[in-house]
């Protein structure tokens, strides 16, 4: 694959980096929010991204019937990338994960209300994947959908659903048939305001000095959906969710935050001194951040296998690349802590405090960053998932593996 970028892509990204520019708002932009940057959970948010629809940067690889341009997906990388490395809200969920879903499996009534409003950035989603007993085994998932009429009736509970308490609609799995594991799942869409869903708040070790992070549990108590709102074939959810999964693995853990957070570090290690000597000329540090550099390049070349190959996928029709999508996660969130950890180290014992903090080297992004990449390690579904997934679909190995 070729890792260069040509010459309309770099204007692409020319005129992106211009545009976050003049739109700069501490109060859409947050680096010290992490991964968790990208959702858009508040009014500023919500605006920004319209801003983004208005530009047509949204949905740029869907086909021209559905409102898109059918762009390469290198498009929206570069506009994600750049979101990401500012702190900002970014397109995964909706475009990426619901809309390519609703594209390739949703009936067309589910595409004509939900694309144009995707789109336009009207509606946000949560999505509801993990129970208390299946968090990353989401084929375990048992929260009941049971055939009422022309519809069914959900009973059960969610957890560490994340935008749940900001959502329009909950993209949700339930299982319809107790006698299959793999192809008893169904994927419903349900309007979070159903009056028979509660949420309740979870607040994470990730936050700002204001506060934690909150992601969510969800009660769903005899709520009924019609069949209008089932995407795809019944029983057939969790091959959906393992293809959106795959794209999550990809577009919900960008490299850009990854790249900004290690030139905060570069940039500390430039200008500290201890001592009066100054923290650069040390042999071994140098040698730890040559070594952080080296591989984030690897994370960064990871990252452009999985979109080299899910560019190929879309353009051949099959499905989204699976162990590449799992390669990238595994090492990037993993580097992403050794990063972590070398911040703490190089900084000192002042980078145990939070993050904000004036006197605090590199103003406590250290601190921050340390406990955000434990978060990301999780999400999407967690190490050892990937490993599985790597040695089974890779490498071949039994399961008992």
């Amino acid at each position: 694959m070729d890792f260069e970028l040509d010459d309309e892509i770099v204007a692409f990204a020319r005129e992106v980096e211009e545009f976050l520019d003049a739109h700069h708002d501490p109060d859409v932009f947050d680096v010290t929010r992490e991964n968790m940057a990208q959702i858009v959970d508040t009014p500023a948010r919500r605006a920004f991204l319209k801003k983004l629809a208005e530009r047509g940067w949204l949905g740029m690889t869907w086909p021209r019937e559905w409102g898109g341009q059918e762009r390469p997906g290198v498009y929206e990388y570069v506009l994600n990338e750049a979101l990401a490395h500012r702190g900002g809200p970014q397109t995964g969920k909706g475009v990426g994960i619901i809309g390519k879903t609703i594209l390739a499996h949703g009936s067309e009534r589910l595409k004509r209300e939900f694309l144009p409003k995707i789109l336009a950035a009207e509606i946000e989603f949560a999505v509801g994947y993990s129970e208390p007993e299946a968090g990353s085994d989401a084929a375990s998932m048992r929260l009941r959908a049971v055939r009422d009429g022309d519809g069914w009736r959900l009973d059960g509970q969610k957890v560490w659903t994340t935008s749940a308490h900001f959502a329009d609609w909950y993209w949700v799995g339930a299982r319809t048939n107790p006698d299959s594991k793999h192809h008893g799942i169904t994927l419903f869409l349900v309007p979070m305001d159903h009056p028979g869903i509660t949420v309740k708040p979870i607040w994470t070790m990730g936050g700002a000095p204001m506060g934690a992070e909150r992601t969510n549990e969800v009660y769903l108590d005899d709520v009924w959906v019609s069949d209008d709102y089932v995407v795809g074939e019944v029983d057939k959810g969790f091959q959906y969710i393992s293809q959106a999964l795959d794209l999550e693995r990809f577009s919900m853990f960008t490299f850009g935050p990854i790249d900004e957070r290690l030139e905060t570090l570069v940039e500390h290690v430039r200008t500290a001194t201890v001592d009066g000597v100054p923290v650069r000329e040390d042999s071994g540090t140098r040698r730890r951040l040559a070594r952080l550099v080296t591989e984030a390049e690897v994370a960064r070349l990871l990252g452009l296998r999985v979109l080299d190959a899910s560019m190929r996928s879309e353009r051949d029709g099959g499905a989204p690349p699976t162990t590449e999508a799992s390669e990238y996660k595994l090492y990037a969130t993993q580097f992403s802590q050794r990063l972590a950890d070398a911040s703490m180290d190089l900084g000192g014992p002042g980078t145990q405090l939070r993050v904000g903090t004036g006197s605090a080297p590199m103003r406590g992004r250290a601190e921050s960053t340390y406990r955000y990449t434990v978060i990301d390690t999780i999400g999407g579904g967690t190490s050892q998932v990937q490993r599985n997934i790597i040695s089974r679909r890779r490498l071949g190995l039994p399961r008992s593996f």
